[in-house]
Formats: structure tokens, sequence, C-alpha cells
């Protein structure tokens, strides 16, 4: 019997250049150990290296979709550091497509993708490889470790939600930057998407032991009610 299929976004903060190299490996560990329970389908972000590269090419009249062009390049080469880590368990290479994506997850190994399209961010493409493969469960993995009222980095007194309705989240998402560095929640895109195909979805923390209680069934972080 197939394993349930789990995507997970990863931030790419984990992929940064202030993290060590014995973080990847660590989560390559733990995916490994976790595959043997469920078949782990990754998307890394592209994180501080994207938006470094994406602003010295504004700066040079680039245009947004060459700019979105690189940021997907550069969250395809964080993808490769961890399938890197991960050896013979990984898929050898990112899925370009949705297409080479279901090809990909076929195979039974774990599966890391970045970007694929643009104008969409990492979460659009983490919800539509979700829809497409599948998936029993959506987990997003950020920065924070839910959804707040208001962005936590700038409201110490921001309330987290343990649940929130998918149009209550659509109406704080309305109020939030899009530019990149923002507070990410989740965007529009990836909202619609976990509407139509009614996507299990959880927003936590990127964090090793948080990950995998998620996985196990924990209700950690903040679960999206469709």
């Amino acid at each position: 019997m197939a394993k349930r299929r789990v995507v997970i976004k990863l931030s790419g903060r984990i992929f940064g250049i202030e993290n060590s190299e014995k973080l990847l490996k660590d989560y390559a560990t733990f995916l490994v150990k976790i595959s043997k329970i469920c078949q782990p389908i990754i998307i890394a972000g592209g994180g501080k290296i994207a938006r470094h590269y994406i602003s010295h090419a504004r700066s040079s009249g680039a245009d947004e979709s060459t700019l979105d062009e690189l940021g997907i390049e550069i969250s395809r080469l964080n993808a490769k550091l961890l399938i890197y880590a991960l050896k013979d368990k990984a898929y050898p290479h990112p899925p370009t497509t949705l297409a080479e994506t279901r090809h990909a997850v076929d195979s039974g190994l774990i599966v890391v993708a970045g970007g694929l399209h643009p104008g969409q961010s990492t979460n659009g493409t983490a919800a539509l490889i979700a829809e497409k493969v599948h998936a029993s469960e959506f987990l997003n993995a950020t920065d924070v470790d839910g959804i707040y009222d208001s962005d936590p980095n700038k409201n110490p007194k921001a309330k987290k939600f343990k649940r929130i309705e998918l149009r209550n989240l659509r109406n704080i998402l309305v109020h939030e930057d899009s530019h990149a560095g923002g507070y990410d929640l989740m965007d529009i895109v990836a909202l619609k998407v976990i509407e139509r195909s009614k996507i299990k979805t959880r927003v936590l923390k990127a964090d090793i032991s948080i990950l995998e209680k998620a996985i196990k069934g924990s209700p950690v972080g903040t679960e999206i009610i469709i």
C-alpha cells in the first residue's frame, strides 16, 4: 500500500549562510526517518539569498517576471543542497513542472523541489504540488510558530490562532505587505488551491521536533479550517 504523502514547504532560512551545514544534514536525517511512515515532498524557499539577488537585479532595472525567475533559480539551488544531503533517498534533481513533480513522487523517493512558475510564491507552488499528488497534508514551515492576528515580529501583543477559518485568514492577508521579506503567512494563490481541493493545511515553526509532532498528528502551529 502506498504511503500517505505529506507536502512540507521549508523556510528559506534553513538554507541560509547564517546556518551551519549540520542543520541541513539534521533535516536530511529527520526526513529519512519520517519517510518510514509517510512520503515527504519538500518545497525549498529562497530565503535571504534569493532576496539578496532579487534586490541587486531590481536595482539594475530587471523586470518583475525576471526577478521571479531569479528567485526560482535560488530556491532550486537550495533544493539541490538538501537532495545532496539526502543522497540516494531523494529523487536526484528538483522537478521543474507539476507533471515532472508527479512523476518524481511516483518514484516513492523523497522529492525536493524549488519554485515552478513566475508569479507564484513557493507557498503557492507547495499548495499546487499538494493538490497534484493528492497529499494527505500540507505543512507550511515558516519563521514563526503559527498564524497571528498581526505580525508578531512588529507587534509583541499579537495573538496566535490555534485554528483559523480560511475566509478569516484571507481577510488578514489583504492587509499584509506582499513584498519580499514581509510577514510570510501564506498567499492568496495558496489559499485558493487549499480551498478548492480541501487540503488539510497547518502553518508551524520550521523546527524538526515540531514538524515531527505535526506529521504524527499533534495539533502544533495553526490549523487552517476550510
